[in-house]
């Protein structure tokens, strides 16, 4: 994915006495494009008949088209014919499947982004662009820590306005990111003198790693166009993806795919709802279901809006006024559900915290703290969803958990509770399994931090593994430790004083694994990491 940067956007702005960061996001890391999810998605609840024009019959279809919009629009140059599109093109039509699936997910979005793009004056196929980053599912994320049916990347997600909060992530947001993504290429395009192939490449490899590519080609006097330049692998696929899907858009029969029909009318209205709601009071205000309006609100990670705006959402074009009006007759007191926790004494803000599933942070902007001080006998309101959990199948917390219970051929799942010190890295050695996919089945990416208590699902290979997980013997800086326990010992105690979590100890000891209680004298295996141990 998106390698963007600071110093790129500063160029592009003309912005580079101003910018307040150190490091350029030229510095940062590639950026892998998300892998595209196929999944099937509900189809939208059926729009109103537009009003009759006087036309001939073919204008009228052509009118309603979105398709046929789109077309209209195009600005790059499909002419060309290379093997790069070729390829992408290729396997495209040897999967009309999940062409379909993909624009049949677009049909919530893609209006708004051609609408925006139309405005800009911007070639239409790049409308086409998140079926490159996210296969249009606003939910992707990739294993470079890019979000939403853009894919920024939190650096560049911060950079554009879009905030991560516990409440929601931006990057997610169908208007934000999409006129965010927009805005950027568009500021590409201009700093490569209107090359759109060239502002493509920059999207997703940086715009600095094409300056360097065009001024190696400068120096050695070749052309400098993007066919030309010597860019990042991914790169040199990512522009002909794009490309080979604009053909296959104008040109489906030929490549033997079928467009789902998309309306060339809105698909939603944004509504002021002037402060926080519950997402399911909200979708039976608009008589939508509340995947439908995870779907088209996707930013928020909870049961609710967020606390702190924006205050809209968006909702089918055909839903609008129902839900205004009921809006407007529900009392705001019922918009959320509060529970009220009277404060007692040894109570500490981060444990109430973790006891309704919620934040510090949240209870103090909730309760107007303006630290962590609390006072027993008085009284913290405390959010919590209206309906039960399953009802918000598209909240982060039901995503996660969705994701960690699929099922992995020939895997059996064990639960990991992340100790102190853990890391992505050494939990999937310890288990024998890759970062990367334990990164995917938690809905992480391997650079994202743990928490101490955070829930981890690890699918191993066979049951045997999973309870016989012993540390690679050639660590030299790992020991083997007889250890004889104590009165007073538990496991607990012994995993904190060697920096170690009780699912080791049961996993190195067949008898404490089916045995909760350990007794004095009982000899234990562990396997301690000197480094870690003081």
């Amino acid at each position: 994915m998106k390698k963007i940067i600071t110093l790129a956007l500063c160029l592009g702005l003309g912005l580079l006495g101003g910018c307040a960061s150190n490091q350029s996001l030229d510095e940062l890391p590639p950026m892998p494009a998300a892998e595209p999810s196929v999944d099937d998605v509900n189809l939208a609840n059926g729009m109103d008949e537009p009003t009759p024009v006087e036309s001939s019959p073919d204008q009228d279809k052509d009118n309603n088209d979105l398709w046929v919009r789109l077309r209209q629009g195009y600005g790059l140059d499909l002419e060309v014919e290379n093997d790069r599109i070729r390829v992408q093109r290729d396997w495209y039509a040897r999967h009309p499947q999940y062409f379909t699936r993909v624009t049949t997910r677009s049909e919530r979005y893609l209006h708004y982004i051609i609408e925006q793009a139309e405005a800009r004056n911007m070639p239409l196929e790049l409308a086409l662009l998140p079926i490159v980053e996210s296969a249009f599912d606003p939910f992707a994320y990739s294993h470079g820590r890019a979000a939403g049916p853009w894919q920024f990347i939190p650096s560049t997600g911060d950079y554009f306005g879009m905030e991560r909060t516990w409440w929601q992530d931006q990057r997610r947001d169908i208007l934000k990111s999409t006129n965010a993504a927009l805005d950027y290429l568009q500021k590409l395009s201009n700093r490569f003198d209107g090359d759109w192939l060239l502002a493509l490449a920059s999207y997703n490899a940086g715009g600095g790693t094409v300056s360097r590519a065009i001024r190696r080609n400068e120096e050695a006097g070749k052309p400098t166009d993007f066919w030309n330049l010597n860019l990042p692998r991914e790169t040199t696929a990512y522009v002909p993806k794009l490309l080979a899907i604009a053909q296959i858009v104008q040109e489906p029969e030929t490549y033997g795919v079928t467009l789902h029909p998309i309306r060339n009318e809105a698909y939603f209205r944004s509504v002021d709802i002037g402060g926080q709601i519950d997402l399911t009071q909200a979708a039976r205000l608009a008589d939508i279901s509340v995947e439908e309006l995870y779907l088209l609100n996707p930013s928020f990670n909870r049961w609710a809006t967020s606390p702190d705006g924006p205050h809209r959402l968006l909702v089918p074009v055909d839903r609008e006024e129902r839900f205004r009006t009921g809006l407007a007759e529900l009392p705001r007191d019922q918009r959320m559900q509060w529970a009220r926790y009277e404060i007692r004494p040894g109570d500490n803000l981060g444990a109430i915290a973790r006891k309704h599933r919620t934040t510090p942070q949240v209870l103090r902007s909730i309760n107007k703290l303006n630290g962590n001080t609390i006072i027993a006998g008085r009284t913290l309101l405390i959010p919590g969803p209206s309906s039960g959990k399953g009802d918000y199948s598209l909240s982060e917390d039901s995503r996660l958990a969705a994701n960690q219970s699929r099922e992995r051929k020939g895997r059996q799942r064990v639960n990991y509770t992340v100790q102190s010190g853990d890391t992505l890295w050494e939990i999937s050695r310890r288990y024998s399994v890759g970062v990367k996919e334990l990164a995917k089945w938690n809905n992480m990416a391997p650079g994202d931090s743990l928490s101490i208590g955070q829930s981890l699902a690890v699918w191993s290979e066979s049951a045997q593994n999973s309870s016989s997980v012993v540390p690679p013997e050639n660590d030299k800086m790992v020991r083997k430790l007889r250890y004889a326990v104590r009165n007073g010992d538990s496991l607990y105690a012994i995993a904190d004083r060697f920096n170690v979590s009780v699912n080791d100890i049961k996993s190195w000891n067949d008898r404490v694994a089916s045995n909760r209680y350990i007794k004095p004298g009982q000899r234990l295996t562990l396997y301690v990491d000197i480094r870690k141990t003081f």
